[in-house]
């Protein structure tokens, strides 16, 4: 066992520091992809101009999802950096390097300017966001649990989920905005306002985190190392696969409701496009009121018992949900779905960074968490959109996303019944906690250590 202290000696007001500073790059990157994702439709005609309107949109879901294939080399890059030099280190270069794809679309001169060019700006500047992004969850979410005590963990971490809440309101607000101009002036700046406020947070993220102290279990664990007692780093990894299960519905869930929805509802329900954005504020309003909500629920009665009915909510609501608007498509039934169906994504999401960082343990948990919600979000999320797009394009079948969603829900809850089949637990079903305070979470990937996945 590893004697490491778990973040029982941080002060409340180092640990609202830690939230800060950890949540602020989780929200600047969940920002930048939702905006690309509302503005898919203006940025396909500015930088993807085809023969038809659905190829040219197809090509910009496209370059969203091409950057998803960098995520897992920036979770292996950047989560062995943050195991190696530090959460602090890793933190700060994620947020320059997600500042850096901000600004270069913001500026990205048009295709009408510089013709191919102008695709190929997009593409990497979307490379270098995939690239910070697939470091960003793991370090940040790491950063935050190591600053917190083990039996609050489940709060704390939770913001990392009310943090894309909160960006989803601001994006569907400027979403809305940007469509409110008249045409030429979309087209022209409107687009870009959003990128731009998205910049602007860069280096007030930066400036937080190279302020902010290194977590106590990192500097025990580098002790450890000048000490030549380290554990070997390969022997932490095995929670990946139920890691990456576990994160299948958040990340199916979040593209879904929260990026795709206005697409949808402006392509497949013909409803006014500065209304559709109405139904992402009311989901990112729920997923920023109860996220911390339903955290701290599972730090009382265990993860599971909070994330399995909003799994279950999630996954077999979402079919009649779509029938319910399809059949009579107005702005309040798609705000009525999305505020029901947001409460089941909330309780199901606010829980799983807490339980995913259970299940490595300090010396590689970074790398493990990076590689796992990468895989995940590059597999099942980042081409969300464009699957969608693809099975409504050619089944012509307007419930085709309730499909998707229904497997993200039984594939997340599979991977809950192994965690949970897989742990100790008391009578009251929450995880028996650790003998004492200064023993690190054992993991569910070990064969000897199960004992610890759920709480």
């Amino acid at each position: 066992m590893n004697s490491l202290p778990q973040g029982t000696n941080t002060s409340a007001a180092r640990r609202r520091h830690a939230v800060v500073s950890a949540t602020i790059g989780n929200a600047l990157e969940w920002f930048d992809i939702i905006v690309f994702g509302f503005l898919a439709i203006t940025i396909s005609k500015l930088f993807f101009p085809a023969k038809d309107e659905l190829t040219s949109l197809l090509m910009t879901v496209a370059t969203f999802g091409v950057s998803f294939f960098v995520r897992p080399i920036g979770a292996i890059v950047l989560g062995i950096y943050a195991d190696r030099a530090g959460r602090k280190a890793a933190l700060s270069l994620s947020m320059l390097l997600m500042t850096v794809g901000t600004l270069a679309i913001a500026f990205a001169p048009t295709y009408a300017s510089i013709g191919p060019w102008a695709t190929l700006v997009i593409v990497v500047s979307r490379v270098i966001q995939g690239f910070s992004a697939g470091g960003e969850f793991g370090s940040s979410t790491t950063f935050l649990l190591e600053h917190t005590p083990e039996r609050q963990r489940g709060f704390y971490a939770s913001w990392q989920v009310a943090s894309q809440g909160l960006t989803a309101l601001l994006a569907a607000l400027f979403g809305m905005l940007v469509t409110l101009l008249p045409l030429d002036a979309q087209l022209s700046w409107g687009w870009r306002v959003p990128f731009l406020f998205g910049a602007l947070i860069g280096p007030v993220g930066f400036y937080i985190r190279r302020k902010v102290e290194e977590t106590p279990e990192f500097v025990a664990e580098a002790q450890k190392v000048a000490g030549g007692a380290a554990p070997r780093f390969a022997s932490g990894l095995g929670g990946l696969v139920p890691a990456t299960g576990l994160i299948v519905l958040s990340t199916i869930g979040s593209y879904v409701l929260l990026l795709y929805m206005p697409t949808y509802a402006i392509r497949q329900l013909h409803l006014t496009p500065s209304l559709a954005y109405y139904s992402v504020m009311a989901a990112g309003l729920v997923q920023l009121v109860l996220s911390p909500c339903f955290g701290a629920l599972a730090d009382r009665v265990g993860a599971a018992r909070v994330m399995a009915p909003g799994g279950l909510l999630v996954g077999f609501g979402i079919y009649p949900a779509l029938v319910f608007i399809d059949a009579a498509p107005s702005v309040t039934r798609l705000v009525a779905m999305q505020l029901v169906l947001g409460i089941g994504l909330a309780a199901y999401f606010a829980p799983v960074p807490a339980l995913m960082g259970r299940l490595f343990p300090t010396a590689s948990r970074t790398t493990g968490l990076s590689i796992s919600y990468s895989f995940a979000v590059t597999i099942f999320g980042g081409f969300a959109p464009f699957i969608i797009t693809w099975l409504i394009g050619k089944t012509g079948d307007n419930l085709s996303p309730a499909y998707y969603v229904a497997f993200g829900a039984l594939v997340s809850l599979i991977a809950l019944w192994y965690c949970r089949a897989h742990s100790g637990r008391d009578p009251s079903g929450a995880m028996a906690p650790s003998t004492s305070p200064l023993v690190a979470p054992k993991t569910c990937g070990d064969a000897a250590h199960v004992n610890d996945c759920i709480r």
